[in-house]
Protein backbone atom coordinates (compact mmCIF):
# COMPACT_ATOMS: atom_id res chain seq x y z
CA UNK A 1 0.00 0.00 0.00
CA UNK A 2 1.12 3.38 -0.42
CA UNK A 3 2.09 5.84 2.54
CA UNK A 4 0.02 8.85 3.11
CA UNK A 5 1.97 12.09 3.30
CA UNK A 6 0.08 14.76 5.31
CA UNK A 7 0.61 18.43 3.39
CA UNK A 8 1.79 21.18 5.09
CA UNK A 9 -0.59 23.48 6.48
CA UNK A 10 -0.56 27.27 5.82
CA UNK A 11 0.28 27.69 9.49
CA UNK A 12 3.70 25.98 8.91
CA UNK A 13 4.63 28.45 6.21
CA UNK A 14 6.47 31.52 6.07
CA UNK A 15 4.98 34.45 5.79
CA UNK A 16 5.78 36.32 2.50
CA UNK A 17 8.78 38.37 2.55
CA UNK A 18 8.29 41.67 1.51
CA UNK A 19 10.50 42.73 -1.41
CA UNK A 20 14.13 44.61 -0.49
CA UNK A 21 13.84 48.27 -1.35
CA UNK A 22 16.34 49.07 -4.63
CA UNK A 23 18.78 50.90 -4.67
CA UNK A 24 17.62 53.17 -7.55
CA UNK A 25 14.44 53.82 -5.46
CA UNK A 26 16.08 55.36 -2.69
CA UNK A 27 18.54 57.31 -4.82
CA UNK A 28 15.68 58.83 -6.26
CA UNK A 29 14.23 59.62 -3.39
CA UNK A 30 17.15 61.43 -1.86
CA UNK A 31 17.90 63.23 -5.46
CA UNK A 32 13.77 64.62 -5.15
CA UNK A 33 14.58 65.49 -1.39
CA UNK A 34 17.92 67.40 -2.06
CA UNK A 35 16.38 69.40 -4.92
CA UNK A 36 13.13 70.78 -2.90
CA UNK A 37 15.41 71.11 -0.17
CA UNK A 38 16.85 73.53 -2.38
CA UNK A 39 13.49 75.08 -3.71
CA UNK A 40 14.48 73.78 -7.39
CA UNK A 41 12.10 72.63 -10.04
CA UNK A 42 12.83 69.75 -12.03
CA UNK A 43 13.91 71.71 -14.90
CA UNK A 44 16.18 73.89 -13.39
CA UNK A 45 18.97 70.77 -11.53
CA UNK A 46 17.90 69.04 -14.96
CA UNK A 47 19.99 71.72 -17.21
CA UNK A 48 22.45 71.95 -14.81
CA UNK A 49 23.11 68.74 -14.90
CA UNK A 50 23.04 68.48 -18.41
CA UNK A 51 20.03 65.83 -18.52
CA UNK A 52 16.12 66.50 -20.00
CA UNK A 53 13.61 66.91 -17.39
CA UNK A 54 11.87 63.67 -18.38
CA UNK A 55 15.26 61.87 -17.69
CA UNK A 56 15.82 63.39 -13.88
CA UNK A 57 11.50 62.70 -13.27
CA UNK A 58 12.49 59.09 -14.21
CA UNK A 59 15.34 59.03 -12.16
CA UNK A 60 13.90 60.41 -8.45
CA UNK A 61 10.36 58.15 -9.28
CA UNK A 62 12.60 55.23 -9.40
CA UNK A 63 12.41 54.09 -13.24
CA UNK A 64 15.77 54.54 -14.61
CA UNK A 65 18.87 52.78 -13.73
CA UNK A 66 21.36 55.90 -14.35
CA UNK A 67 24.72 55.36 -14.69
CA UNK A 68 27.66 56.12 -12.65
CA UNK A 69 27.88 59.49 -14.86
CA UNK A 70 24.47 60.37 -14.68
CA UNK A 71 24.51 60.11 -11.20
CA UNK A 72 27.60 62.39 -10.71
CA UNK A 73 25.98 64.99 -12.46
CA UNK A 74 22.72 65.36 -11.08
CA UNK A 75 24.89 65.05 -7.38
CA UNK A 76 26.95 67.87 -9.12
CA UNK A 77 23.84 69.95 -10.64
CA UNK A 78 22.88 69.55 -6.45
CA UNK A 79 25.97 70.44 -5.16
CA UNK A 80 26.31 67.51 -3.18
CA UNK A 81 29.55 64.84 -3.56
CA UNK A 82 29.16 61.04 -5.09
CA UNK A 83 30.17 59.87 -1.38
CA UNK A 84 27.73 62.28 0.15
CA UNK A 85 24.46 61.11 -1.70
CA UNK A 86 25.49 57.57 -1.48
CA UNK A 87 26.06 57.65 2.50
CA UNK A 88 22.65 58.93 1.91
CA UNK A 89 21.15 56.57 0.28
CA UNK A 90 23.17 53.78 1.93
CA UNK A 91 21.29 55.39 5.46
CA UNK A 92 18.18 55.52 3.90
CA UNK A 93 18.09 51.94 2.77
CA UNK A 94 20.11 50.89 5.95
CA UNK A 95 16.47 52.61 7.89
CA UNK A 96 14.35 50.87 5.58
CA UNK A 97 15.76 47.54 6.25
CA UNK A 98 15.61 48.55 10.04
CA UNK A 99 12.00 49.47 9.80
CA UNK A 100 10.94 46.48 8.06
CA UNK A 101 12.38 44.27 10.60
CA UNK A 102 10.98 46.03 13.33
CA UNK A 103 7.85 45.17 11.79
CA UNK A 104 8.35 41.77 11.46
CA UNK A 105 9.33 41.36 15.26
CA UNK A 106 5.82 43.26 16.08
CA UNK A 107 4.25 41.31 13.61
CA UNK A 108 5.56 37.98 15.06
CA UNK A 109 4.67 39.30 18.63
CA UNK A 110 1.18 40.33 18.12
CA UNK A 111 0.70 36.65 16.46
Amino acid sequence: MAEIIPLPTTSSRPAPRAPEPLWRDALGDQLRRLRHDRGERLADTAERAGVSPQYLSEMERGLKEPSSEMIAAVAGALEVTLVELTAAVADELRGRTAERASARVFYSLAA
